[in-house]
């Protein structure tokens, strides 16, 4: 007899890992990311961009950590989830400091109001969130439903599918939501 081809994923491993990355960039982490930030290198980049280029460079470099994250499968969304979250962060800090420039020709942001400005950019959040976990939930669904060799080759191609993808989306609509209330601190 056969045995069945599963595939286990343990979410509260993964959920753990999220957590414990979100709970060491609360403790003093967002701050530590903001002083590795050269603002005067971000200014230079939409000068020389523009701020639709310099954007859509933020969203790929998110996207490329969401894609590596998610190439290996489940394994490496593990180790790499903690990492991926701190590029997304990141990323975001870029384009809002980018945004208020172009929108106020001020491009030093004091820490303060970076996490304000962050603050009232993150109302589309939850629809990037909905997303990816609505396409994880298929593959999931797919995976145990056809089983078998030849689709689970597919899985590191479908993660870094889905992980790129959702993290270009949720930077560019960061910056969409931002530039659309004219940020100016």
């Amino acid at each position: 007899m056969r045995a069945k081809n599963t595939i286990n994923i343990d979410s509260s491993k993964i959920s753990r890992a999220l957590q414990n990355g979100l709970s060491d960039l609360a403790k003093g982490g967002f701050k530590k990311l903001y002083n590795h930030i050269d603002q005067k290198t971000i200014k230079q980049g939409v000068d020389e961009m523009g701020i639709d280029k310099f954007v859509n460079q933020c969203a790929l470099l998110a996207a490329g950590s969401g894609a590596a994250t998610g190439a290996g499968g489940f394994a490496t969304m593990l180790v790499g989830a903690p990492l991926d979250m701190i590029n997304l962060v990141m990323q975001q800090f870029r384009v809002t400091m980018a945004i208020r420039y172009h929108n106020t020709g001020q491009y030093k942001v004091n820490f303060v109001e970076l996490i304000n400005l962050v603050g009232t950019s993150l109302k589309v959040d939850a629809s990037v969130a909905v997303t990816k976990n609505i396409m994880e939930e298929i593959v999931a669904k797919l995976l145990l439903t056809f089983g078998g060799k030849s689709v689970r080759r597919l899985v590191p191609v479908i993660g870094a599918v889905i992980g790129g993808g959702a993290n270009y989306l949720f930077i560019k609509r960061i910056a969409g939501n931002l530039q659309s209330q004219k940020i100016m601190v």
